[in-house]
């Protein structure tokens, strides 16, 4: 008996241990379905999950988004291990899969649901955006229009939006070429280091 209560007492010490650490991140860079597979790719990235966030409307539908008028804007939540993989690592991946020039939305998403930000969770978060943001400024060479501003609600996309690019590769690479997104991607960061 004594000796189950120690295991016990051991494995109640040990399993924080052992436990992942996990942080939160908040990017939009216009269609949800594109933003998930680069941070998909991140050793170190737990989750990611596309959503709404940067509105004023509760609740919010995709229908309710796509026709405007809610303040939100098309996202994806980031769920990481930050002993893998840095907030700063995620900001690039971020900048070099966004248009940072564009005001109007994101390649062929045209509207205010589609404009792209960095969502903070955390102080540190925003000194970290900011600088980045100071960063892709000084080497583009232009005024920036991704916002910047403290994460708040989120709410998750419907399922079928959710992994969109592995449940259906065949439309998601028409979408995304026919968008334009990788040429204009290609265009911007080519010389990028």
């Amino acid at each position: 008996m004594r000796s189950a209560s120690l295991a016990v007492a051991i494995v109640l010490v040990l399993v924080p241990t052992f436990a992942r650490a996990q942080a939160e991140a908040t990017f939009a860079g216009g269609c949800f379905w594109c933003m998930e597979p680069p941070f998909d790719d991140l050793e170190g990235v737990i989750s990611t999950t596309s959503g709404y966030t940067a509105g004023y409307v509760e609740n919010v539908t995709y229908e309710q988004v796509s026709a405007g008028g809610t303040g939100h804007t098309e996202a994806v939540r980031v769920v990481y291990d930050p002993n893998i993989v840095s907030y700063e690592t995620l900001l690039q991946v971020f900048w070099r899969n966004i248009d940072p020039l564009d005001a109007g939305g994101q390649f062929c998403d045209r509207g205010d649901q589609y404009r792209s930000g960095i969502y903070h969770h955390s102080e540190m978060q925003k000194l970290l955006a900011e600088q980045s943001l100071a960063a892709v400024r000084e080497r583009l060479g232009e005024a920036i229009a991704t916002e910047i501003a403290p994460a708040g609600p989120f709410y998750e996309a419907e399922r079928y939006h959710q992994d969109y690019y592995e449940k259906n590769p065949i439309r998601y690479g028409f979408y995304r070429y026919s968008c334009g997104r990788g040429e204009r991607l290609a265009e911007l960061w080519s010389n990028a280091q």
